[in-house]
This record gives structure tokens, sequence and C-alpha cells, in this order.
């Protein structure tokens, strides 16, 4: 008997995200980012969300739309453009929360909640600031060593986790093409639910073409559904599918500088549903060419 279909559609997955949950992202700074998700939940009336993500445009474009409470991160940047400017305006006038972590702590965070255990122990962290910064850290001794204390990180429990892939089946099972999964199946398993966007639905034996077994790095038992958003990812990296669109990024980091430029930009680009974002993107291009 076959398995059923979790495709879903954007609305969808966005329909069983609730004000105040800790909502993950995956993906890297401006890569993979599963942006078509991003999208539709600022077309949404969601409120008071806690986001968790090494985070990039993403992070910016919801803190922006003040439906963002809290913010855990490790870093926010677009990569080719060092510093993401959204956040970087939401972080100067402090209109969420932040909570600033080590990389390697993030993803220890990610690591604890996969294992459904309240922390684990590390070294990153010790005698830097991220202890002064963030009061809710505690250290342990180590039960086999007196003399060795080690910071306690916290699970980064989730509520939703949202990840995009270069393609993926009905069923949920996810692959990347490119040379990094980021930790986008540590979201998955930290998560109550997790929701799957990916650039192409194919039939499962498709998976196993052109590419290596170990590429597959989301099983349908870690997704609760999968979402068809082809150019989903953009205006980030989807590597082999396709690079980040640069120009776009750059006309993105211009227009947030002045209120005026940016309520331009989003009037153009994101005031509509998926589809019109698609087409104001491909008129850029053929603007840009």
């Amino acid at each position: 008997m076959k398995a059923p279909s979790k495709e879903m559609s954007l609305d969808d997955v966005i329909g069983r995200i609730e004000d105040g949950m800790t909502v993950g992202i995956g993906g890297w700074g401006s890569r993979r980012k599963p942006m078509a998700l991003v999208r539709a939940i600022l077309r949404s009336d969601l409120q008071d969300l806690h986001i968790v993500s090494y985070a990039g445009p993403d992070v910016g474009l919801l803190l922006d739309s003040g439906k963002v409470r809290r913010v855990t991160y490790a870093f926010a940047t677009l990569d080719s453009i060092p510093l993401e400017p959204l956040f970087s305006k939401a972080r100067v006038d402090k209109t969420a929360e932040f909570r600033e972590w080590d990389e390697g702590m993030f993803q220890t965070g990610l690591r604890a909640a996969a294992q459904r255990i309240s922390f684990l122990p590390m070294r990153a962290g010790l005698g830097s600031a991220v202890l002064d910064n963030d009061t809710d850290l505690r250290t342990v001794t180590s039960p086999y060593d007196a003399d060795e204390t080690l910071v306690a990180v916290p699970a980064l429990n989730l509520d939703v986790a949202l990840v995009h892939m270069n393609r993926a089946d009905e069923l949920g099972n996810g692959q990347y093409l490119g040379p990094d999964p980021y930790f986008d199946d540590l979201f998955c398993m930290a998560a109550n639910e997790a929701y799957l966007s990916t650039e192409q639905i194919i039939d499962s034996a498709g998976l196993t073409v052109d590419a290596p077994l170990q590429s597959l790095l989301i099983n349908r038992t870690m997704v609760a559904g999968v979402v068809e958003a082809p150019n989903g990812a953009h205006f980030t990296d989807c590597t082999p599918t396709y690079g980040r669109d640069e120009k776009f990024q750059k006309a993105y980091a211009t227009a947030a500088k002045t209120p005026e430029d940016w309520a331009a930009f989003k009037e153009r680009f994101l005031s509509g549903d998926e589809a019109a974002y698609q087409a104001a993107v491909t008129a850029f291009k053929e603007e840009q060419a």
C-alpha cells in the first residue's frame, strides 16, 4: 500500500503555524532559505513569533513585518553583503528581543532538541561575552572531572521548522544537490512539526538519479508536509539549481536604507502573492539584462 502524499500549498503550511510559536528556519545566511514560506508568513496575520535561524533575509524581512517577538541567532548576514540591513535596523531600534549565540552553541542547541534532552554540554562560550550577554545560560561541572566546567547549552526546541531543498518526493524525502547540507536536518528533528519547500517534487525513484544517496538529507519521518515552490529560495542561493540573485539582493539592501525606497520595494515585490512576486522578479531581471 502506497504511503499518503504529504504535498501541501504554501498557505496550508502557514495555516499550521500559530501566534507565539517558535519557528526554526533552515539555510545559512543568504543560502537556501525557504523564502517562499517566509513570504507566505509576511502575507499572514501571524504575530508574536520567536524565530530561530542562522539568519539572513528571512529574519530581516520578518523583523521588518513586526511579526517577531524574539530572535535566537548565530549571525545575520547576506553573505556577499556582510550585514543584513533590516536585521541591523531592528537590532538598533530594539523592536524585538535578541539572543545571540556562538555558531557552535546554536548547533548544539539544535542537537539537544533533536535528541529530546534539555541541554548538551560544550566548551564554546567559556571566557567569552556570550555568558554575560545571555544570563539565562548556565555552566555545569563534569561528573567525571570536578575541575572541568562546561557551558550547558539549552535545547532549541522548535514548534515548527521550515527548510528548502532542491528536490523532494511527495512523501517528504528531501534532497540537497549543492555542496553544503547546512543544519536543515537538525532543524527538522528539533521541531514538533517540519515543513519542506522544494524546487521540484519528483517521483521517489528520481531521487537516486545524478546524485549520491547521502544527499537525501531529509527523510519522510521528519516532515509533516512538502510544498513545490519553484524559485522558492529566491533571492538566496540554491546551488546548483540557481545561484544567489546578487543584483536583486543589492537592490533589496539599497532599498532598505530609506523608508521611501523600502516602501516602494515592498509595494513592487511583496504586496501580492507568490505568483506576483515571481512575476515581479522576472520583470526585474529583464530590466537588468
